[in-house]
């Protein structure tokens, strides 16, 4: 038996994005179970989840196309159904979800945040997305898509949406902002920038309990300035930019481009995990 079961020890470590044992051992349990191991039909996968984790982990990484997959990983079309049967059953939101509580009771936190942080990172996108769904934002002059985010105090997502690059951040965050809501529901204060104000913060108020609170730069200050709270969501989408396949948008659907940016978290809350040791509160 493969899949879940059992590991396939045959291969051996050669890549930098590969797994190495103390995160597998992190990451293992934390896997969503599949449905043979309960009896409800099915059979078991062909492939070790860890061959399949590090294909992906790969691909996000060095920005390759799936058909150029290496061949000592498994065959990219099983790469790509297992991607894409994550991606339909939200089962990657729920595998990203139980390694941000982990990370965040390791370092002594509550597994669910009671603050956060919003904004948008514009980003080209490629020929193959198509206009449907890509736009042209006139304030970065970018075409393409945007990626609006939430993240933690600790710079952890709490959830993201794609959108064509001409939506407004406050249009999209009341349709983020209610899915984040809807998952953590302990969550009571979002951090913003100037981007955000006006109506939406009543909005926010009355119809999800959220605070909105902006976070102006100064008017009398020139140059670079670290703004409060700000720089937490900006180092998220620096480490989103040393993953390849994210510094461009390649995906053909904004949901396949959602998943990416969550594989890419994944990578690096796996690594935090296999260094930490837990922490008293």
């Amino acid at each position: 038996m493969y899949g879940n079961a059992a590991d396939r020890p045959e291969r051996e470590r050669r890549y930098p994005t590969d797994m190495t044992d103390g995160e597998w051992a992190e990451v293992r349990p934390l896997l969503p179970v599949p449905g043979w191991m309960h009896g409800r039909g099915g059979r078991p996968e062909a492939y070790c989840h860890r061959q399949i984790l590090d294909a992906v982990r790969y691909l996000v990484d060095n920005g390759i196309k799936w058909r150029a997959m290496p061949a000592d990983f498994p065959p990219w079309d099983r790469v790509y159904a297992f991607f894409r049967r994550w991606r339909d059953h939200a089962l990657i939101q729920e595998f990203h979800d139980r390694l941000r509580a982990q990370v965040r009771e390791k370092l002594g936190r509550d597994a669910e945040p009671t603050a956060g942080v919003i904004d948008s990172q514009s980003i080209k996108a490629d020929a193959v997305v198509g206009a449907d769904s890509r736009g042209f934002d006139g304030g970065k002059l970018v075409n393409g898509r945007k990626r609006h985010v939430v993240v933690d105090t600790l710079g952890l997502l709490l959830g993201v949406m794609v959108t064509a690059a001409d939506v407004g951040d406050r249009n999209a965050a009341k349709e983020l902002l209610a899915r984040v809501a809807d998952a953590h529901h302990r969550l009571n204060l979002i951090w913003a920038d100037g981007g955000y104000t006006g109506s939406l913060v009543e909005y926010c108020l009355a119809t999800f309990a959220l605070v909105l609170a902006i976070v102006k730069r100064s008017a009398d200050r020139r140059g670079f300035v670290v703004l409060p709270k700000r720089w937490i969501v900006e180092r998220l989408f620096a480490h989103l930019m040393q993953s390849r396949r994210l510094v461009r948008d390649f995906e053909r659907c904004t949901s396949s481009a959602e998943a990416m940016v969550y594989w890419s978290m994944i990578g690096l809350m796996t690594r935090r995990l296999a260094r930490q040791r837990p922490q008293r509160g």
